[in-house]
């Protein structure tokens, strides 16, 4: 994994120097994920590049669990963004990174996705990222450090972690 970190210093000290001179740049709408029900719970997510995947409910909600879980993916894009910021960092700060891994699970009450008592959120109630990080020559305080970092600017993370406005358009 260390042999990876000097592509990533790179862009990152290329892209963090652009964005300092030119920061009208750093302010973008994200691009689009667009869901189709294909038949039952199964449904078809593209992008705008090619992007695709296949999503289905678990058959205790009536799906056929043919597919991954929305609610899984979320936690996969969790897991996976906190873990791609931990590479960032380290190679940022020039530390060996040789392994991050990254779990994230969390709690949920089914009774809010079905509507059947209004005070519970139909989302996770709580959510846990557990973060183990293998680089050589940085002590505990600085592992903590660098999987802080990683949690605080993970932009998944952060969107979970504080209201952000939403809306619905209905077409």
């Amino acid at each position: 994994m260390a042999d990876d970190a000097n592509p990533i210093s790179e862009a990152v000290a290329k892209a963090s120097a652009y964005l300092t001179e030119h920061p009208e740049e750093a302010h973008y709408r994200d691009s689009f994920a667009r869901a189709h029900l294909e038949s039952g719970l199964v449904v078809e997510v593209t992008g705008p590049g090619g992007e695709r995947l296949t999503t289905d409910m678990p058959r205790g909600i009536g799906g056929s669990a043919s597919a991954t879980s929305p609610g899984w993916l979320f936690r996969a894009a969790t897991a996976s963004c906190v873990a791609s910021l931990i590479a960032i960092r380290a190679a940022a700060t020039g530390a060996t990174l040789r392994s991050a891994d990254v779990e994230v699970d969390s709690e949920s009450d089914d009774r809010g996705i079905l509507g059947l008592d209004s005070s519970i959120p139909a989302g996770a109630l709580s959510m846990k990222v557990v973060v183990a990080i293998d680089a050589p020559g940085l002590g505990r305080a600085a592992v903590e450090a660098l999987a802080t970092w990683a949690f605080e600017h993970c932009p998944v993370t952060d969107t979970i972690g504080r209201a952000v406005p939403i809306s619905l358009e209905v077409r």
